[in-house]
């Protein structure tokens, strides 16, 4: 243990390891005591804060009555519940990752990928959308948080498949959204059939703009032929 006085009447304690923290606590912290290593003279009956800091980063701070000393000790009595005493002290503190959220999904494999897509967040499927494995993108497609503007950039895709076309239109949510269903006309990687499902739920402005250049010359032809029976 790690100990530094750091006022007349205040010490810090770090235990090194989670062995050493269970010997104290079978000794005497669940007992209401502490033995704190130490060579400075304190009086007996002193009141002392004393914030005890385990070896995952957990802290308590705990208010703590001299009781005895012993050779390079101080026996002191504690106050508080002890159990919760140590398991605070057996928390892990949570540190921040500093992995860059594109690194971390560059080192994941394509079956991890997979995996996550179902169940990622909104920063994880903004990478994940742009994934050139179709796949991830059936996969994200299953992701129940997954929002209408992420289905338009699976939508707009280059990797875009029938398979992912077909899920996109039996998903009466998503293409009740105009966005979506402008996305699917407009790649050409979207099966004409379907193309030529949505062109007749779009607005004139929309109809016009693919008869005007639009690259499938079916699709154009048959905007062409709805707005001339307009």
């Amino acid at each position: 243990m790690k100990v530094t006085r750091t006022a007349s009447a205040a010490f810090t304690a770090e235990f090194e390891s989670d062995e050493e923290l269970r010997a104290e606590q079978a000794a005497n912290l669940s007992f209401g005591a502490l033995a704190l290593p130490t060579e400075e003279s304190v009086a007996r009956d002193t009141t002392l804060l004393v914030t005890l800091r385990g070896p995952g980063g957990g802290e308590a701070n705990v208010k703590a009555t001299v009781v005895g000393s012993m050779p390079g000790k101080l026996a002191l009595a504690i106050d508080g519940n002890p159990d919760e005493i140590v398991k605070r002290l057996s928390s892990v503190e949570e540190k921040p990752s500093t992995v860059n959220p594109w690194d971390r999904m560059r080192a994941l494999s394509q079956m991890e990928k997979l995996l996550l897509a179902v169940k990622a967040d909104r920063s994880e499927r903004a990478i994940l959308t742009q994934d050139n494995d179709p796949r991830v993108l059936l996969s994200l497609l299953r992701n129940p948080r997954l929002t209408v503007d992420e289905v338009v950039r699976i939508a707009k895709s280059s990797y875009l498949t029938f398979q992912i076309a077909d899920v996109i239109m039996k998903a009466s949510q998503w293409t009740s959204s105009l966005d979506v269903r402008v996305a699917l006309i407009h790649n050409p990687k979207t099966p004409p059939a379907f193309s030529m499902r949505i062109l007749p739920t779009l607005p004139e402005n929309e109809i016009r703009t693919i008869a005007r250049a639009g690259t499938n010359m079916a699709l154009k032809t048959a905007a062409l032929r709805m707005l001339q029976a307009k």
